[in-house]
């Protein structure tokens, strides 16, 4: 698994975050967010954003950069 799927999965379930509930927050489908984390596709530049500020996370941690 690499790290972004991994790290969104984990950040996702440290949150209580179901998929569907996650993909609400940032208007997308619930299958969107199973894609990320099964690495079936990965989300656009602007998507990232937004995924790290509702998740409240630095991008750099959920692409793997940064282990904080």
């Amino acid at each position: 698994m690499n790290k972004f799927a991994a790290r969104l999965r984990e950040v996702r379930m440290e949150r209580e975050l179901t998929q569907d509930e996650l993909a609400k927050l940032l208007s997308v489908n619930q299958r969107t967010i199973s894609n990320w984390e099964r690495e079936v596709n990965k989300p656009d530049l602007d998507m990232l954003i937004n995924i790290s500020k509702v998740l409240d996370v630095s991008a750099d941690y959920l692409l793997g950069i940064k282990d904080f």
